[in-house]
């Protein structure tokens, strides 16, 4: 039956799958994020060869199985992935990369959105992540 307070709870039910949704992380993640350069292996490693600092976002296991050589470890869903941490690495007008586990990882650009938030600069987000870093065979650690 269509009554006021039964459409009203459909309304709630859809609108929480669909947030829900939304923040799940299925599928491929974004192209670009606003306030972000997106970029490729080699401009990457360009950003790495030219003192860029390299976040990686990854969870911990990932992190201990292989990253880009001076990378710092800030997993982008705990609360340690804030300004203040990061400011202890670099100025807010420093090059900056976010990177996680390539494109069907949305790590790298929740942070790459979280630096731009906190007002760093020259945020780079690097979707294809450590796998193609290490495919394109450049250093790792």
């Amino acid at each position: 039956m269509f009554t006021q307070k039964n459409v009203l709870k459909g309304i709630g039910f859809t609108c929480l799958f669909m947030t829900s949704v939304a923040f799940a992380g299925k599928g491929p993640s974004v192209k670009t994020v606003d306030g972000a350069s997106t970029v490729t292996a080699e401009q990457a490693k360009k950003l790495w060869q030219q003192g860029a600092l390299f976040i990686d976002t990854r969870k911990d296991s990932d992190w201990e199985a292989g990253r880009v050589p001076g990378a710092i470890h800030i997993n982008v869903k705990k609360p340690e992935f804030n300004k203040y941490n990061i400011l202890n690495h670099i100025g807010l007008d420093d090059a900056v990369v976010s990177y996680c586990n390539a494109e069907k990882c949305h790590r790298a650009s929740a942070g790459a959105k979280k630096l731009v938030g906190f007002g760093f600069t020259k945020v780079y987000y690097y979707r294809g992540g450590f796998p193609s870093w290490k495919n394109a065979g450049y250093p790792y650690e």
